[in-house]
């Protein structure tokens, strides 16, 4: 497991990255519940999260309405399967309108660089 802590912070929203090789629904399951055993994950606001497998993307926006999206579609672009990566935030007060969606892919394009893509 990969993760980038404080990649983000806007109006007091803070964000990380996180990710690993994912081969199936119960292992994405399996590392949603590894991330949260960390007391800071667990009490995040959104844990967001998709990956990309051979029956399809699988993903789940987390409260954050078409975070998961956002996230397949870059997995897509890359062609990156069997890999899930998850945008974490902490709601820091401000609504952050669209630009939640910028700050997603953004954490994604950091993760991936990490990854050579």
């Amino acid at each position: 497991m990969n993760i980038i802590d404080n990649v983000i912070s806007d109006r007091g929203s803070k964000y990380a990255v996180s990710g690993a090789a994912c081969s199936s629904a119960e292992e994405a399951r399996a590392f949603i519940k590894t991330l949260c055993k960390t007391k800071k994950f667990a009490k995040a606001t959104h844990n967001s999260w998709a990956v990309l497998l051979p029956d399809g993307p699988l993903k789940n926006d987390d409260g954050e309405a078409g975070a998961g999206m956002v996230i397949v579609r870059m997995l897509e672009r890359q062609e990156l399967t069997g890999h899930l990566i998850c945008v974490t935030r902490w709601f820091g007060g401000k609504h952050l309108g669209g630009d939640r969606f910028r700050h997603v892919q953004d954490a994604v394009r950091i993760y991936l660089d990490t990854l050579g893509g």
